[in-house]
């Protein structure tokens, strides 16, 4: 009786042990298999549950054992399954991957915007790197409780968007994008900004304004100051802006590469050939930096400038309309020779 007994023993306590380590084999073995690369990236749509998990595993056919998996997140009650995008290394275990999993431990991905004309070109833009719909946020910063939540309306709202790459995660919401945006627009606008912005006597939205279209005036940030100046003095004459980007974003042609009489005379308080002041809000997303350079402009007597006939980009400016003509004049004959006639 004692051997049986010793013998049953013996037979539990191997039985135990070979079960142990099968048990920390099947936890602790490598199980992702991603061949020849050293990671890849899981996408877990929001809204899914721990079958949805499986479905897409199975799909993917990047665990090595999928029964393992079941058994192991089974045995650590994983059951959860929170939505995002996770980096997954190869050789990783399957107690590694489910303690990611479980935690939420998710890689942020790069939100990057910097080229866009409206709000609806801005969601499309955002969205291309984001689980978000580019539809849905289009709804949410277009809403008019939305712009107002945050102190803008319908013309200014762009504004608080500052074009730039941040880390974001994957699955981050409408509501929560904004919110991070409107983080950052606060941060940018510190005392030292509000300030110059006082002086200049204009608002925040004001400046965006100015800004974009001293943005889509010149891409050249060593003169875009000089640009800025010039439009301020503009300002404080009284004089229209006259600044052929709010002509042709009024015209809604963005090709158009010649403003002519035609464009001149559309009505809108976009054309600043027509109306004086200032638009009612952005043409273009502005960068911090071009926000900067209006902030900070430079101070000078020049009214008028026109593009370098040698098209290079950058322009030549003058202080009266005599010698104005004198560098239009010469920027026309180049755009004729060149055919640009529209």
């Amino acid at each position: 009786m004692k051997k049986i007994i010793l013998i049953s023993i013996s037979i539990l306590i191997i039985a135990a042990g070979i079960w142990g380590y099968i048990t920390y084999n099947n936890i602790y073995k490598p199980n992702v298999n991603l061949g020849d690369e050293e990671f890849t990236y899981l996408y877990i749509p929001t809204g899914s549950n721990f079958d949805n998990l499986i479905q897409i595993f199975e799909k993917k056919q990047i665990l090595k054992d999928i029964g393992d998996f079941k058994t192991v997140a089974k045995l650590k009650k994983f059951k959860n399954v929170k939505a995002g995008r996770y980096k997954l290394v190869n050789n990783m275990s399957t107690n590694a991957l489910i303690n990611m999993l479980r935690i939420g431990d998710q890689e942020p991905v790069d939100l990057k915007f910097n080229n866009s004309r409206n709000l609806a070109m801005l969601a499309g833009e955002m969205t291309k790197s984001l689980e978000l719909d580019s539809a849905d946020l289009a709804q949410y910063i277009l809403s008019a409780d939305t712009q107002k939540k945050y102190g803008f309306d319908s013309k200014t709202f762009i504004s608080m968007f500052l074009p730039n790459t941040y880390e974001v995660f994957w699955n981050i919401s409408a509501e929560n994008l904004v919110k991070h945006m409107a983080t950052v627009y606060k941060e940018f606008w510190n005392k030292s900004r509000r300030n110059k912005a006082k002086e200049l006597g204009m608002s925040q939205s004001e400046i965006a304004t100015l800004a974009s279209i001293v943005q889509t005036e010149s891409y050249k940030s060593d003169e875009q100051d000089v640009v800025a100046g010039a439009y301020i003095n503009r300002l404080k004459i009284g004089m229209p802006l006259q600044a052929d980007p709010t002509v042709i974003f009024a015209g809604g042609d963005f090709s158009v590469k010649r403003v002519t009489g035609k464009l001149l005379q559309i009505d809108s308080p976009y054309n600043t050939y027509k109306y004086k002041g200032l638009p009612p809000g952005p043409i273009f997303l502005t960068s911090e930096t071009v926000l900067d350079a209006v902030l900070d402009y430079e101070k000078h007597d020049y009214i008028y400038f026109c593009a370098k006939e040698d098209f290079s980009g950058y322009h030549v400016f003058a202080e009266n309309y005599d010698e104005h003509m004198k560098n239009a004049n010469r920027y026309q004959q180049a755009l004729n020779q060149r055919k640009i006639f529209e």
